[in-house]
């Protein structure tokens, strides 16, 4: 089958750093899917396991989560899925990625596929809602309120893939205040259209721009890049006892500004269920069948802003391109091989 994969792990701007490669096709045992994908999207954690993480012996490391495919066969142990079967999923960390054509996966993190949209439009989704929904609604627990906070939730970069379903989430199932940042007028319009309630901007001081809303101190803040430049002034701005949740990578994050608001703070990787087997870990299999729920009754909408073409080497170097540029609005998705 073909895949794509790398050698050496590095920068983009090797000829090698992304290759074409033929490998066997896996056969499905346990709780495994045999899925052929139709569909997936790039996310940061490609680019970041590319630069970083050298292949496990000699055979090439295949990147990729998020997919959109048809279920071919199943593990003897599986009951949740059968052949023929759309689906959707994220995939997990510690096992080969999706920018294959045929795929195994726990069947446990997997729900069924959305039939209201393409599954290009559908694979934009699964890594970045599962992470959103779980910090929202796992981690901060926007549903518990914070004794005298605003209602409100604060997202800092509004218009990334994470941020942008974030904000529909909230829209589609709380009657939270939206407060999304971002800093050119294109992402400005984008995550207004989500859904916020209101936008400002990240590159100029946030806390007197949250006051002249005039909402209150909000309860929740979710911070989804570069959280190390703005840890102060959320700290400065979050009601007593607020709940603060972030999902990048700072090499360093001082927290000590939080102590004197109670503040709880809460990270959030949706990889931990599945790499860890949790006792919960169907829990990933709930969300996902929820989301789509709400993609078919029109509640929420894909995120996708670009189908860059077929899967294949160069196309996924453009991918990653695009997002080490960091100006990358909504999410890049490829289909077929």
């Amino acid at each position: 089958m073909k895949a794509v994969g790398y050698k050496i792990a590095g920068a983009l701007d090797r000829a090698d750093s992304l290759i074409d490669i033929e490998i066997d096709t896996p056969v499905a045992t346990g709780r495994d899917l045999l899925v052929h994908v139709q569909a997936v999207s790039v996310n940061p954690v490609d680019v970041k396991i590319r630069m970083n993480r050298p292949p496990e012996g000699d055979a090439p490391a295949i990147l990729g989560w998020d997919a959109v495919g048809e279920v071919v066969s199943v593990g003897e142990d599986a009951t949740m899925f059968k052949a023929g079967d759309l689906v959707w999923y994220a995939g997990a960390i510690n096992r080969s990625g999706t920018n294959a054509e045929y795929h195994l996966v726990d069947e446990r993190i997997v729900g069924k596929a959305p039939r209201s949209i393409t599954p290009a439009q559908a694979a934009s989704l699964p890594l970045t809602a599962l992470t959103a929904y779980e910090m929202l609604f796992d981690r901060l627990r926007v549903n518990e309120p914070v004794p005298g906070a605003a209602n409100a939730v604060v997202i800092i970069g509004g218009s990334g893939g994470v941020g942008s379903i974030a904000i529909q989430l909230l829209r589609a199932m709380t009657d939270m205040t939206v407060i999304a940042t971002a800093s050119r007028p294109e992402t400005h319009d984008w995550v207004k259209d989500l859904g916020a309630h209101h936008v400002i901007d990240h590159t100029k001081p946030l806390t007197p721009q949250i006051e002249a809303l005039g909402v209150g101190q909000p309860g929740y803040v979710f911070s989804t890049t570069h959280t190390h430049q703005y840890i102060e002034q959320i700290a400065e701005f979050i009601a007593p006892q607020g709940r603060f949740g972030l999902i990048d990578d700072p090499e360093t994050l001082n927290i000590m500004p939080f102590k004197i608001k109670a503040v709880s703070t809460h990270w959030e990787l949706m990889f931990t269920r599945s790499l860890f087997q949790t006792a919960d870990i169907t829990r990933q299999h709930d969300i996902l069948n929820e989301v789509a729920d709400l993609l078919d009754a029109g509640k929420i909408r894909s995120t996708a802003t670009e189908t860059l073409g077929k899967i294949d080497a160069a196309t996924l170097r453009r991918a990653h391109a695009i997002l080490e540029s960091n100006k990358a609005k909504g999410k890049l998705v490829l289909e077929g091989f």
